[in-house]
Parts: structure tokens; sequence; C-alpha cells
């Protein structure tokens, strides 16, 4: 055990008669990346809520450096050398840089806030990281990628023994991937260990020593990750090996159905001049890197954003949407990319986030029918195959990728004509992700018009039947996905920078 940093013996949790983990071993070793797989609600969230003292386990036991260890709270653990940057930010947004990185914890000189040294030190932070970040920025104006590496710096100026990535490059880019890939690597050498939560092979394979895989609350599998293959890591999550890592792509697109025609907007960030045609029953996907504008562009065709200039044509008539609501009128619908902070509502349950975009549906004699609501939020964990206790349970006590299959069921329950999916399967494991393709592509075969927003490349040319690609908030081009490569996605993300 000398060697571990990190050791975790037969951790047991359950709530009520649901025993989420079983016995768990899992051992992390000094100076050395461990990926952690599993599908959602496999139980990788409990587990690391054990560690860091969020919930209280029923047995088992968990060693830092050899010494027995018991965290009663988060703070505890970072001050213990246990830190983790979580995959939805919790951040102070209208504070600074330098604020974030110092709550709780501020210097004082005579009694009052240092915010000389807090700069100086945060800037000679940045400095060590590789990071071009002004410590006195406000949070809120920065970009999601440019936010989650502010919180790994965070992490890092805990002089950390061991750091939990949830999910940490899924709203980077492929330079900023590789930068924290660069961080990792310094620390690694550096003797900081990692935990590396991620749905994402090619990632797990590129940056890990070792990887372990949960399953139904067990650990199935831990081995080198030289040792390991795709498609035994795949079986081990699911238990079933799946084929291929995409469905066919067998929807047969019709004529012409929704055109953006020269369209502009009015606020930072600027579209500039954006013309497409989207068929009927087609997947467009939309590529680019992150900040390129394309979550700007489905904003602004969902009435999100205002359009200073341009056409929105639907089946031959103009439209102009003010709002969202109207754009729901004429049966378009937005899966947004950030699910915490505009996608759900996050008191309440899985039942009313299924229905709240829908309420003319489930009445009866013009008063909303409990059972309407009850059988359209049932109906929608059965087809997304939701792991859930039951619709009355709050949607924050799901896992992510379970949250995101309620928000995509409330709008699938509205039966759209249009529907816009900016990272649909974000944070979400192999098999749910491929479940999610399937639906994808059945919607386009009934006739749905689909523009699907990812940052993923491999995933972007897996699902597609055309891709056009953004570049500093311009189209730079549109490929047919069956003749072009990652390369050419590339090529194309760089035109106007």
């Amino acid at each position: 055990m000398q060697n571990n940093v990190l050791e975790i013996r037969n951790l047991s949790k359950s709530f009520a008669k649901n025993k989420v983990l079983n016995g768990i071993n899992i051992s992390v070793k000094k100076g050395s990346v461990l990926g952690l797989m599993g599908e959602n609600g496999a139980g990788k969230s409990t587990m690391m809520k054990c560690l860091f003292g969020i919930y209280a386990r029923d047995e088992g036991q968990i060693f830092l450096d050899g010494v027995p260890i018991d965290f009663t709270n988060p703070k505890d653990a970072l001050e213990n050398g246990v830190a983790m940057v979580h995959q939805e930010l919790n951040q102070c947004l209208d504070r600074s840089v330098m604020d974030n990185l110092f709550l709780g914890r501020y210097p004082k000189r005579f009694g009052v806030i240092d915010e000389k040294k807090m700069f100086r030190e945060s800037s000679k932070l940045f400095s060590s990281l590789g990071m071009s970040v002004n410590p006195n920025t406000i949070m809120r104006t920065m970009s999601v990628s440019q936010r989650q590496m502010v919180e790994i710096a965070k992490a890092v100026s805990y002089n950390a023994k061991i750091i939990v990535l949830d999910e940490p490059t899924s709203s980077l880019t492929e330079p900023e991937i590789n930068k924290l890939f660069g961080i990792v690597r310094d620390l690694k050498n550096k003797g900081v260990s990692f935990v590396y939560i991620s749905h994402k092979m090619d990632e797990i394979f590129q940056i890990c020593d070792e990887v372990a895989v949960l399953r139904d609350g067990n650990m199935v599998y831990q081995k080198a990750t030289s040792e390991s293959a795709m498609e035994e890591l795949i079986s081990a999550m699911v238990g079933r090996s799946l084929d291929k890592r995409f469905p066919d792509v067998d929807n047969t697109p019709g004529e012409d159905y929704l055109e953006i025609r020269n369209l502009s907007t009015k606020y930072d960030p600027h579209l500039e001049d954006i013309s497409f045609t989207v068929k009927k029953g087609e997947i467009f996907g939309l590529y680019g890197l992150v900040g390129a504008g394309r979550s700007e562009l489905l904003e602004s065709i969902f009435g999100v954003r205002t359009i200073a200039t341009g056409e929105i044509i639907l089946n031959g008539q103009k439209l102009r949407f003010h709002s969202p609501k109207d754009a729901m009128n004429y049966n378009f619908a937005l899966v947004t990319e950030e699910r915490k902070l505009n996608g759900m509502f996050g008191k309440a349950t899985i039942e009313f986030n299924t229905c709240i975009t829908n309420l003319e549906r489930y009445k009866s004699f013009g008063i909303l029918s409990n059972r309407k609501m009850r059988d359209a939020a049932n109906r929608e964990i059965k087809k997304m195959h939701t792991k859930c206790v039951s619709a009355d349970e709050l949607i924050t006590a799901l896992s992510g990728g379970n949250q995101q299959k309620v928000i995509i069921g409330k709008w699938i329950e509205r039966e759209p004509d249009v529907f816009l999916l900016d990272e649909p399967t974000r944070g979400i494991d192999v098999g749910a992700k491929y479940e999610i393709y399937q639906l994808i592509i059945q919607m386009a075969k009934e006739g749905k018009t689909i523009i699907v927003v990812s940052s993923e490349m491999p995933e972007i040319l897996g699902i597609t039947n055309r891709i056009a690609v953004m570049s500093n908030h311009r189209l730079a081009g549109i490929v047919d996905t069956k003749n072009t490569d990652q390369e050419a996605l590339l090529r194309l993300s760089d035109k106007y920078l």
C-alpha cells in the first residue's frame, strides 16, 4: 500500500433499500492517473461524495498516504490535499477570477483582504500552468471552457495530493484539451495523482495509466490502460458488447425545409452573415472550436438572442421569433449546452421537468390532469431508459446523464418539427450515447429536422448527413459527412481565426 496515495477498501453505501455502492475496492498510485468509467447511475458520483465527506459511508475504509481518513465535508478534504473539479461548475459568476480562487481563504494584511497578494499569487499560479488569464476578469464574461480551466487551477493551488477531474474536457476545444493534458502530465511528474472521470474512451487511453469501471454499484474492472482494449471497457460498462460505436445513419433527407438567410446578431459575440438550408428529415451537424458561435447560432434561431439582420424561413414561410415561446409555437425545440444553468428546474421533480414545456397537452376541461402528467413522465422515463426511483424524484438526485435524458424527453413530448441539440451527449456514458444516437436517427426518419452541435469530432462525423463548420462567428463551409474527415473539419474551423 506504500505506493498508493489513495486506497478505498470495501466501501458500501445505501439510500433506503437501494444499495448504490457494494463493497468497492480501488487504489490510486502516487504520480499516476486512474480513469474511472461507468454508465450514468453506476455509482461514480456517490463514491466521490463518500471520499469528500458529503455522504457518510455505511461500510469500509479510506486511506490517504496509508493513513485512515474520514472527511466530514469538502473543505476538510481540500485542506488535506484532496481536490475535485466538478463537471457542473459552481462558481461565483459576478466575482473576479482571483475572488473565486481564494474564496474561503482570503489572505489578509492588518485585518484587511490583501488584494495585491491575491493578484500576485493568482498570476504566478496561471503562469506556472501555462495559462493566460487575467485574475481581475469577472467570471461571467468567460466561456465555459475558460471557467473550467480556472477551476482546475484552483484545485492545483491547494497543493493537492490527489485531484478528481469529473468530465473535465466536456466543454474544451482540442487545443485546450491538449493544454489540460500537458498540465496533468507536468503535475503527475511532480507526484500529484488524479482520478479522471470520463465517458470519452479516446481520452482514457491517451492520459490514464490505469482504468477502473463501476457497474451497478460494483467495481467490475481495474487494469493498466496498456493492457485494456476499448471493446473490453465497453463490455465491462454496459454488461454487453456493442458491435459499433455509432448506429447506421439510414435516414433519407427530403426537400429543403429550414433556411437561415444572411443571419447576423446585435450583441457580442456578433454572428456575421450566416446562410444555410436544412432538409426535412436531415441530421445537420454544427462543428467549430468553443467560442466559434455554434451555441449563439442555435439561440438566435430559437429566439433567445436578438437577430439584427437576416431571415428564418420555415417551409417557405418567413418567421421572426422575439422569444423562445414564439419558436415553440412553430414546433421548434432547443436542448441547451448547460443543463444546470438553463436546461432544467433543479428544485423540481422529474415529472415537473418533463411536463413544464407542454402543459396545454395535459389539461382536462381546462384543468391540469395529474394523471396525464404522470403518464407523460413515466412514458419518457421508459423511452429514455432513465435510471430513477420514480417520477416524483427530484431531478437533482439523478446523475448528469440521466438529467440529460429527462431534458431531451420533455422536448420529445412536444413532438417538435425542428429539434436543436447543443452538445446532447455531454457527460453521458457510452451505452446511453448510443441510445440517444438511435433516437436522433429515428426522429430524422420520421421527418424531423435536426441541427446538432457537438465538440466531439467522432460524434459529429458519426451521426450526421452534413456538417456546417463555424469559425470566429462566421460560417466557414458546409461538407457532406460521408465525403469528409477530421482534418477537413479542423482546416475549416481555423479559416477565420
